[in-house]
This record gives C-alpha cells, sequence and structure tokens, in this order.
C-alpha cells in the first residue's frame, strides 16, 4: 500500500470486555499498544440482555480515564426497560463516554428466532437511538448489512430500516463482517441513492480459526468465497501459520476497499490485539515517525 494511501486510512476495534485476572491484565497491555496506531474509537460490547453490564462500564470507563483512546460502548434493547437502559445511558455518559454503538440485540434464544420487545422496553435499534439522543449529545453508530439482516426479506427493508435509524439521530454505520467487497460497495452506493446521511464503515473479521467463522457466517448470512477456505486448509495445527495467513488475507482486503474510496474501517478483533496490531502496521499504520523519515 502507497504511503499517501495509508495516510487516509482511519481504523477503529471491537473488544468485548476482559473477564478479570490475568485475562484482564493482557487486555490492557494490548489495548494499550494500539494506541500506536491511533484508532478513531475502540468500542467495548455489551452482552444480551446486559449480561456484562457492569464489565463493560468499568472496561470504558478505564479507557476514558486511564488511556488516550476514545471508548464507544455498545447498547442492546434486549431484556431491559427503558428506564433500565436511560440509567444505563446516564452512566455511560457520566463515565467519559461520549459515544455508543446502538444495537436492537439477538434475540435470547439465539439468531433465527423471533426477537420480541420488552413490554416497557426500546422496540428497536431506531427507537433505542431516539432515547440516547434524548438523554445527551453522544454520537450514535448502529450496525448495517451489506448481505442483508437473516431476518430481513430484502436488502429494501433493511435500507429502509438504516433509514429510520439516520432519521433517529445514527451518524455512522459499522457494518456485519463480509468477505466478497462487492456486497459492501453495492450497499455503499445504495446508501448514496436513497439519499441517507450516514457514514458506513465496513465492519473486518481477521480469520483466526476458520470453523468459527464459518458458524458466524451460517447465522448471519454472510459468504465466504471459496479461495479463502482454501487459503486456511489444514492449517488447525499450524497457529502461527494460520496467523500470517489471517493478516495477509484482512490487510489484503482492506486494501482493496481502500483503492475503491473507502477510508474507515471497523475491525472485530475478538480481543486478539496482537493481530489487529500486526494488520495494521502491514497496512503502515502505527509506524514510528523515525521509521516514516527513514
Amino acid at each position: 500500500m502507497s504511503q499517501n494511501l495509508s495516510q487516509n486510512l482511519s481504523v477503529s476495534f471491537e473488544f468485548f470486555p476482559p473477564k478479570g485476572g490475568e485475562s484482564d491484565e493482557a487486555f490492557w497491555r494490548s489495548l494499550r499498544k494500539l494506541e500506536l496506531v491511533k484508532p478513531s474509537f475502540v468500542s467495548v460490547t455489551y452482552g444480551a440482555g446486559g449480561t456484562t453490564q457492569d464489565r463493560t462500564l468499568d472496561t470504558v470507563r478505564r479507557i476514558a480515564n486511564e488511556t488516550t483512546l476514545a471508548p464507544a460502548a455498545h447498547l442492546t434493547c434486549v431484556g431491559a426497560s427503558k428506564e433500565e437502559l436511560n440509567a444505563v445511558i446516564q452512566k455511560f455518559w457520566d463515565s467519559g463516554v461520549r459515544h455508543i454503538v446502538a444495537l436492537r440485540g439477538d434475540p435470547p434464544a439465539g439468531v433465527g428466532t423471533r426477537f420480541a420487545p420488552h413490554p416497557q422496553g426500546y422496540r428497536n435499534a431506531a427507537d433505542l437511538v431516539r432515547g440516547i439522543r434524548e438523554i445527551a449529545d453522544f454520537q450514535v453508530s448502529v450496525s448495517a448489512y451489506p448481505e442483508k439482516h437473516p431476518e430481513s426479506v430484502s436488502i429494501e427493508e433493511d435500507l429502509a430500516f438504516l433509514a429510520d435509524k439516520a432519521d433517529h439521530g445514527a451518524t455512522h454505520a459499522i457494518s456485519q463482517f463480509f468477505f466478497h467487497n462487492a456486497f459492501f460497495l453495492r450497499l455503499r452506493d445504495r446508501i448514496a441513492a436513497r439519499g441517507i446521511n450516514i457514514k458506513l464503515l465496513p465492519g473486518i473479521l481477521p480469520v483466526t480459526n476458520f470453523a468459527r467463522v464459518q458458524e458466524f457466517a451460517a447465522k448471519c448470512g454472510a459468504h465466504i468465497p471459496p479461495a479463502m477456505g482454501a487459503r486456511f486448509a489444514g492449517l488447525d495445527a499450524e497457529p502461527e501459520t494460520r496467523n500470517l495467513v489471517a493478516a495477509m488475507v484482512a490487510a489484503e482486503q482492506v486494501q482493496a476497499l481502500a483503492h475503491e474510496g473507502v477510508d474507515s474501517f471497523h475491525f472485530y478483533t475478538l480481543n486478539r490485539a496482537d493481530l489487529v496490531y500486526a494488520i495494521c502496521r502491514m497496512l503502515g499504520l502505527g509506524v514510528p515517525v523515525e521509521e516514516q523519515a527513514a
């Protein structure tokens, strides 16, 4: 990738909150390493029904107060009333968080089952966005689906939902992961054609475990190119080689999208900060100033 192209790129990262103990220490060491990349934000997931609420709140609070990174807190509609979620939103604001990733969330019984909102809760992501914006002046990001949400009838229905979220105050949309860039570029073009005022970020998932990614993809309807399977074939017992291939595949995907004018990328890290840091270095990001000048 040319230096000029890499200089125009911005990245962000998604993590899930550490569980404590040694994993907690490793998480914070890794996170601080990513400060070198200067991401636009780092998001922290929120378990279904608020199951990780305390850990999510503690993590974003520490990011805001102890690092140079800008935290974004995930929030879902699942299993909570408006009153309960509004209290969480206020806690985020009071902790120094200024960015929320607002999601409807998966049904408690899992993807593919019917979602039923809490009787006193927010009905969907657009309703949650509106509620967030009424409480404080958060930046709000939402989700988008290059290959259609599993519950949607069509891409057009997805676009209508996305337009509703933008109308309620969402400014950024982070896409579900994908491996065929054409799906993302088609979504970008359709958003522009409909005049939806929202910035679309591609969600990039480095493939550290191909079998696991196949399971993820089957649940959300993402297609995997046969050539990708061939690249990871036979590497189950070779983690070092597998990580090298994963970094190369992700960097190639980002480079191809960058050549199509995409300038912002969101990485689903699965808490593998070492891998996404390597990918960023391959893209020319996070290089020390003295090395850039050499």
